[in-house]
């Protein structure tokens, strides 16, 4: 029963990772980009308009609960370190909640938040924009490798 349970956990936690990775993927290969031809005021409301949507149950489920298993993953190897698989979980872990939960937290929404508080049709907005797409878009370059390699760890973990 622990095993099946552990099991599930390391599945969900790897699918989650790959899922928000591959989010992020899209943002940094096509959205900002297309965002950014848009006249400023366009790419601002829209973007402004993401971040308000991506606030929701499915996306929030998936990322923060991908965090929790992360968690979970990081106590195991820990626990059992030294085992197969172990130090695959911790790194994968480490992955995740670094790069993906807190880079996020530290950079990503805070650009989010001073996008949110401009007119975009305004001169603060338009110096913010050009700041925000260069700078969130590095931001979220980091949070794609390190959810992916998140993702490619667990595999390794399970496998």
């Amino acid at each position: 029963m622990a095993i099946e349970l552990i099991g599930i956990v390391a599945v969900s936690t790897t699918l989650g990772a790959a899922l928000v990775g591959g989010i992020f993927f899209a943002f940094s290969t096509f959205v900002m980009t297309a965002l950014g031809r848009l006249h400023r005021e366009q790419g601002i409301a829209a973007m402004q308009s993401i971040n308000v949507a991506v606030l929701n149950p499915w996306f929030l489920v998936v990322f923060f609960g991908t965090a929790l298993g992360s968690i979970a993953l990081a106590l195991l190897g820990v626990l059992d370190w030294g085992a197969p698989g172990s130090a695959y979980l911790v790194s994968g872990s480490l992955l995740y909640l670094i790069g993906c939960i807190l880079v996020t937290i530290v950079f990503n929404v805070p650009l989010n938040h001073g996008l949110a508080a401009v007119e975009p049709g305004s001169t603060e907005g338009a110096e913010t924009w050009t700041r925000y797409l260069s700078t969130w878009t590095k931001w979220n370059h980091l949070r794609t490798v390190a959810s992916l390699a998140a993702a490619a760890s667990f595999i390794m973990a399970i496998r």
